[in-house]
């Protein structure tokens, strides 16, 4: 039985979407205007913040989020290694220096005892991952007095002491590429706080750095969601719950059917509800247990197998005489293996899985 990585489908809700996207081609406000503002209330709401501010992708959330909480060139930010490469190229991308922190190999996230080492007198902000659908103990790391800008792209929903991500740190970064649990119909961010001064500076960061397209008081960024993308959205925004329910549903199908005999399943941050954007089981050998698995049609795949901090392009941003050493990080990349998930993958599917993992059982 073939069983995709990625079991989720718009299809049941194509024609509601199709009729919204005609009400908006009829209407000739593409750009930002009311529809994107709709979009913005219902999600803040969903949230639990003051203000959502739409922006083009979300690499340009990142970079917008840092702006406004006050990240200038030669700033640090703290950032983990073991990442989408974004995380930290949003970070050079304002003209800081990214500073790679350690991962607990079992949650995936950062903690305070991973990214403490890596504060120092110049770092002006913390970036914290929500990786995989996980979430990272943001309300942990305030003791370290630092702005905190949540990375929240993979974690539409998810809850850590029943706050919702986007709602623990000063800001948060989305995404609504379409693989993710709140997907549009392609490319899509928002910025997500409660200080109505960094959400005004999004917004004029946004739009060139001008408020009347006349005066321009920042070299600010063209990103700003539009409406097609938005209507999809308000479409698909309430029916979020119910698809991270249907995940969770799977997660705890695996783990009830034994999975945790070939594979270590993953493990939620104390007092989070995790979302699974991906099903990152941990293994000794994943990328032979891969290749055994697509023997039998199931896919999987491994993520993140080179961390940022040794990617080509980060550097220049090292400490004189290589990268930090980071040992969680490693074992999270070395071991990963992420399995199939998402809101329609049905009973028989989660049961070929667990026989293909214990088929492929090395």
């Amino acid at each position: 039985m073939p069983v995709p990585l990625f079991a989720s489908s718009l299809a049941a809700h194509m024609p509601r979407i199709v009729d919204r996207l005609a009400e908006v081609a009829a209407s000739g406000r593409y750009i930002l205007g009311p529809e994107v503002e709709a979009f913005e209330r219902e999600l803040a709401a969903y949230l639990g913040v003051s203000h959502v501010v739409g922006v083009g992708n979300g690499t340009d959330a990142l970079a917008i989020g840092l702006r406004a909480l006050g990240v200038e060139p030669g700033d640090e930010v703290v950032v983990p290694s073991f990442t989408f490469y974004a995380t930290a190229e949003a970070v050079a991308a304002v003209g800081a220096r990214p500073v790679f922190c350690d991962v607990d190999p079992e949650s995936f996230c950062v903690t305070p005892e991973t990214v403490e080492p890596a504060v120092g007198e110049r770092t002006r902000a913390i970036l914290p991952v929500h990786l995989f659908g996980n979430v990272a103990p943001v309300s942990a790391l305030r003791h370290l007095g630092l702005p905190i800008l949540e990375d929240a792209a993979q974690a539409a929903g998810a809850t850590l002491d029943e706050r919702r991500t986007g709602a623990l740190g000063d800001a948060a970064a989305l995404s609504f590429f379409p693989s993710k649990n709140l997907g549009a119909l392609g490319d899509g961010g928002a910025i997500a706080t409660s200080d109505a001064e960094v959400a005004e500076r999004a917004r004029l960061l946004r739009s060139h750095g001008s408020r009347d397209k006349l005066t321009y008081t920042e070299v600010g960024f063209n990103s700003r969601l539009d409406a097609i993308q938005a209507a999809a959205l308000r479409v698909l925004l309430p029916e979020l719950d119910g698809w991270n329910a249907s995940r969770q549903r799977v997660a705890a199908a695996y783990a009830e059917g034994g999975l945790a005999e070939h594979v270590t399943l993953p493990t939620p941050t104390g007092g989070a509800e995790h979302v699974y954007h991906l099903y990152a089981a941990r293994h000794p050998d994943p990328d032979a247990l891969a290749a055994r698995l697509a023997e039998r049609g199931v896919e999987a795949r491994g993520y993140y197998r080179v961390p940022v901090h040794r990617q080509p392009a980060m550097a220049p941003y090292l400490p004189p005489g290589g990268g930090p050493d980071l040992p969680g990080t490693e074992a999270a990349a070395a071991e990963n293996l992420a399995l199939p998930m998402g809101p329609e993958l049905s009973d028989e599917q989660i049961a070929e899985v667990i026989a293909a993992c214990a088929s492929g059982s090395i």
